[in-house]
């Protein structure tokens, strides 16, 4: 998959591990949610960067108190139509105030991209080839006035004048 961060695709530095993989004691490993938590306690010592996959309908339920220890979570999109993810997007960094790469993968496109970005995804993994196209022809560009506040409020600036809910957003992350 092509990984788009940041404006430009960049090389994936993250392993995926499946649940029959060891922990490697070094480098940075995304798991899943349920070998996160039946592994949660032999992490706790490790000292290297934690990813995890919260899969559509999981939710994030017990894992609220460690949002903090992942430098990266993946929601993966396995279809165009399936929208749970950006409620996820928008509850980890709006209400738990996850501060690190939030990527979608999968069936990510181009279309959705604007609205991954909105919910306060920065990262994403790409597998469509149209999409793949137009991201690196730049021609997906953000939406940059809204009427409603999203997980990127941080980088929004309100406008002044007779719409007091108009919000302009700094530029795509």
């Amino acid at each position: 998959m092509a990984l788009y961060k940041n404006g430009s695709f960049v090389e994936d530095t993250w392993r995926f591990l499946a649940a029959e993989d060891d922990v490697p004691s070094d480098g940075a490993i995304v798991l899943g949610k349920a070998r996160f938590l039946a592994e949660r306690e032999a992490l706790a010592g490790r000292n290297a960067p934690l990813g995890i996959i919260i899969e559509p309908g999981e939710g994030l339920a017990g894992i609220e108190a460690d949002i903090h220890r992942f430098a990266l979570v993946v929601l993966p999109f396995p279809k165009y139509t399936d929208g749970r993810a950006y409620s996820l997007a928008r509850m980890l960094r709006e209400e738990h105030g996850y501060r690190g790469e939030l990527r979608a993968s999968g069936n990510v496109l181009r279309d959705q991209v604007r609205f991954m970005w909105r919910c306060g995804i920065d990262a994403l993994e790409v597998t469509h080839a149209g999409t793949i196209a137009a991201l690196q022809a730049g021609a997906v560009s953000p939406v940059t006035h809204h009427y409603q506040p999203a997980g990127l409020e941080a980088v929004e600036h309100r406008l002044a004048g007779a719409r007091p809910w108009l919000r302009r957003a700094a530029a795509h992350p």
